[in-house]
């Protein structure tokens, strides 16, 4: 197939358009290349990617309307992975406007991009942040999700609303996926297992929020690549039993679906720091701090739709998922 995949120089987008490449796929990957962390690693991801005579790479900035309708009429994608958005929880707090520039306008564009050009699939990221002040575990696709508790989770769930809009008006399949805690090799710097590894090293305290109480759903990125995969390979159909009287927010009459791609397995933070330790075979400095402004203190994925749906369930061990970062970061910084 012929697949569009923005972000394609992030953290997932990386990853997925290699698998998506390995398997035969035409990939088309477009990214801004924006300075919100160190503009070299993504240049670095993308350096995996120009061996593949069927891979090409555009520098775009999705919130450009024109550029993006020409980006669709040029190159008549089948299918659209929409990774590309302004992430981070507590950069939404302080630079509010970029959430909105790429994460609204730029979806808008990308949602009227495929509903112009036949597009048979918008697949897209969404967040386990949209949850909220939800204190149900775990967390379930079926579940009300309105209240949000920071500006990037609320960007999130309007996508998801403006998806839906799309399925519904012109049925166009979109599925969205909200990840939970998604960690690796080529990792994100502004993510808690670099920047732990990187203070640990450098004999640097790290910051422990919530004083360390914090449970997440740790996922491994060669686990949510394989999802994100099997939902590109199957577009959203509508819930034949869906009923208005009693809507189910997970599905609709509309092709619409959204999916949980977590472990399904919480682990405390400080639990999360003593693999950590254990892989560096070096003890971490602890500054221990009450929970920021926007954050939630546990998340859980329920993923029995995805196990129903697509036959997937992650299933990466911590310590391995850990390892395997450690031992990416040691080679790519050239750590002894």
């Amino acid at each position: 197939m012929k697949i569009l995949v923005t972000g394609a120089a992030g953290f997932i987008g990386a990853a997925l358009t290699i698998r998506l490449l390995e398997r035969g796929d035409e990939v088309i990957g477009i990214d801004n290349l924006n300075d919100y962390y160190d503009v070299n690693l993504k240049l670095a991801r993308l350096e995996q990617l120009r061996d593949y005579s069927q891979f090409k790479f555009i520098k775009l900035e999705i919130s450009d309307r024109d550029a993006v309708e020409k980006l669709f009429i040029g190159e008549k994608f089948q299918r659209v992975m929409h990774l590309a958005a302004q992430a981070g929880v507590r950069y939404s707090i302080t630079n509010p406007h970029a959430y909105i520039d790429s994460n609204i306008i730029g979806f808008m564009n990308i949602l009227e991009g495929c509903r112009h050009n036949a597009v048979e699939h918008l697949a897209y990221a969404s967040s386990s942040s949209v949850y909220g002040a939800n204190t149900n575990m775990p967390f379930s696709i079926h579940n009300n999700v309105d209240h949000p508790v920071s500006l990037y989770a609320a960007s999130k769930k309007a996508n998801e609303l403006m998806a839906h809009t799309y399925s519904h008006l012109y049925n166009l399949p979109t599925t969205g996926l909200r990840f939970f805690t998604v960690y690796g090799p080529w990792g994100r710097p502004d993510m808690s297992l670099f920047m732990f590894t990187r203070n640990i090293l450098e004999d640097k305290p790290i910051d422990v929020f919530n004083y360390g109480n914090h449970r997440r759903d740790f996922t491994y990125i060669d686990d949510i690549v394989e999802g994100v995969v099997r939902v590109i390979d199957k577009p959203a159909q509508a819930n034949a039993s869906w009923a208005s009287e009693d809507p189910d927010p997970g599905t609709s009459m509309a092709p619409y679906r959204v999916y949980n791609i977590g472990n399904n397995n919480p682990v405390k933070l400080l639990a999360f720091i003593e693999t950590l330790e254990k892989c560096l075979g070096k003890d971490a400095k602890k500054n221990f701090l009450p929970l920021q402004p926007g954050d939630v203190p546990d998340t859980y994925a329920d993923v029995s739709d995805l196990v129903c749906d697509l036959g997937y369930k992650p299933g990466t061990l911590l310590e391995t998922g850990i390892r395997n970062f450690v031992e990416w970061y040691k080679k790519f910084y050239r750590v002894a």
